[in-house]
């Protein structure tokens, strides 16, 4: 299979048949469908290729902006850290998401269930038409390695559907029969067991993959997935907790060959993709050889209008006060991670730092200078790059500080601080360039956890889940001065588009 990014976009025409609807669909007898296009290990490769497609969320066709429009909306806009750009006011359903006005009608949050649960059906075809390919064209290992890929894609899938909505559906086959798209919603318990199991599975991927194969699922990836799913549920079933919180420190010990990366901005900016800390992330490329479409205008989207973006989102006073209130360290300097998240009016950037100019030079109106804190995050490093309409910059969805600081969280509650610090000692010198935390109790160290984790992930959209594990949701957007959240927002809705295509939903 060549490189993920390389060609997963440029198959979704030629897969399209094996969409769920491809019941409803008469076919020529000289033309693939489901039944007949599953040969050899090409076509297998191939179906992988649709099946991780769906992490674009690219629902409008082709388009180069649907990404950012959908991801981060439904993601992010939740979050106390992140606040509307100018733009962002003209689209009624994106200020409901931040309003928390939204209904089940939402175009969003119906494009974002309805993506992932195509990369569903994709996984499922992938695990039930692999094993029906005859041994003599696929050896058994290698059918077990692609049914194993397919699970841990079903079961991520499944995961981030399930942290969005408090109930979903399972969809654990292949629909050929359009009776079998009328099912319930599953428990929360039910869906967790089910996500889990396919994360046990995918434990038995290997380890990495030579270079023409970059951005597929590793064992890495399914143990660092199974010990969130873990931990999340450590706190989801406190009858439990002990058992959880074992099953999930167990996993994330096994995320085994990674490092922290030094150079925190190089993972964000396009500039070192997959790094050494990176264990799963969204494939991209500039590359348009034969009708390849797998760039983006995200960046656009992320920038402010006053460096030429659409002036979407932005962050909050509350995420800027959180990077300096420990003050600066010995160089005189905030935690670093501030400088290479948020652009602001500080000597720092005053000393052409931002794209070789001064911040005030870019934030002036007739000459007098303002203060508009934007984020530096997942933009371009170079101003040809930040100019240009299209971008490739990866997307990373898991890395290795995520997992030290999860291990981190699960040793401090299960009454061990003292070796809970060194691993967030390890984040702290490695990525905010910061003295040793202080502190030594089980309530600091989880304090100084809360505040790693909030700097650490902006606009990696993990704040929401961690907020709620701890539940903490209507007190820090309470301080964050956000009205309309009530408990009961906590998750999304089921949209109106399954269930108006659901009997087993509609009916009742």
């Amino acid at each position: 299979m060549k490189k993920i990014y390389s060609f997963i976009v440029g198959l979704l025409g030629s897969l399209a048949f094996v969409s769920c609807d491809d019941f409803l669909t008469v076919e020529s007898p000289d033309q693939l469908n489901s039944e007949n296009f599953w040969r050899n290990a090409s076509d297998v490769e191939a179906g992988l290729a649709a099946c991780y497609s769906q992490m674009y969320l690219m629902t409008y066709s082709s388009d180069k902006w649907s990404f950012a429009e959908v991801k981060w909306p439904v993601e992010a806009y939740r979050e106390d850290i992140v606040s509307l750009g100018s733009d962002a006011m003209n689209y009624p359903n994106w200020v409901e998401l931040y309003l928390f006005t939204y209904s089940n009608g939402n175009s969003q949050i119906a494009s974002y269930w309805q993506s992932y649960y195509r990369g569903i059906s994709f996984s499922n075809q992938i695990i039930e038409k692999t094993k029906e390919i005859s041994n003599d064209i696929i050896s058994e290992t290698e059918k077990n390695k692609y049914i194993n890929e397919g699970r841990f894609m079903r079961g991520f899938y499944h995961m981030q559907l399930l942290l969005n909505w408090e109930e979903i559906i399972i969809r654990d086959k292949y629909i050929t029969d359009p009776n079998d798209l009328n099912k319930n919603l599953s428990s929360r318990e039910e869906a967790w067991k089910f996500i889990v199991e396919d994360f046990k599975a995918a434990t038995n991927l290997p380890q990495e993959y030579d270079s023409n194969n970059i951005g597929r699922a590793t064992c890495g990836a399914a143990y660092s997935y199974l010990g969130w799913a873990y931990l999340t549920m450590a706190y989801e079933y406190p009858e439990k907790e002990e058992e959880y919180l074992n099953n999930a420190l167990q996993a994330l010990n096994n995320v085994k060959g990674y490092e922290l990366e030094e150079n925190f901005l190089s993972m964000f900016d396009g500039t070192n993709k997959n790094s050494k800390e990176s264990i799963f992330e969204i494939q991209f490329s500039m590359n348009t050889a034969n009708g390849a479409s797998y760039r983006t205008q995200f960046h656009k989207w992320m920038a402010c209008s006053e460096l030429g973006g659409w002036d979407e989102i932005l962050p909050t006073n509350k995420l800027l006060n959180e990077f300096t209130k420990e003050g600066t360290n010995e160089q005189g300097n905030y935690d670093s991670r501030l400088y290479e998240t948020i652009f602001y009016q500080c000597d720092y950037f005053n000393n052409n730092n931002v794209y070789g100019m001064n911040y005030d030079d870019w934030f002036n109106n007739n000459g007098t200078t303002y203060n508009k804190p934007v984020f530096r995050k997942f933009l371009p490093s170079t101003l040809e790059e930040l100019e240009a309409n299209y971008c490739a910059i990866n997307v990373p969805l898991m890395r290795y500080a995520n997992v030290l600081l999860m291990k981190a969280e699960i040793l401090n509650k299960q009454g061990f601080p003292e070796q809970a610090i060194p691993l967030i000692n390890e984040v702290r010198s490695k990525h905010g360039d910061m003295p040793a935390m202080k502190g030594t109790s089980q309530d600091e160290v989880q304090k100084q956890i809360e505040h790693e984790r909030m700097i650490e992930f902006p606009l990696e959209n993990m704040r929401w889940y961690d907020l709620r594990r701890w539940g903490k949701l209507s007190e820090e957007l309470e301080s964050a001065g956000r009205s309309g959240f009530t408990e009961s927002k906590s998750f999304y809705p089921t949209p109106l588009t399954e269930i108006n295509s659901n009997e087993s939903l509609s009916s009742k």
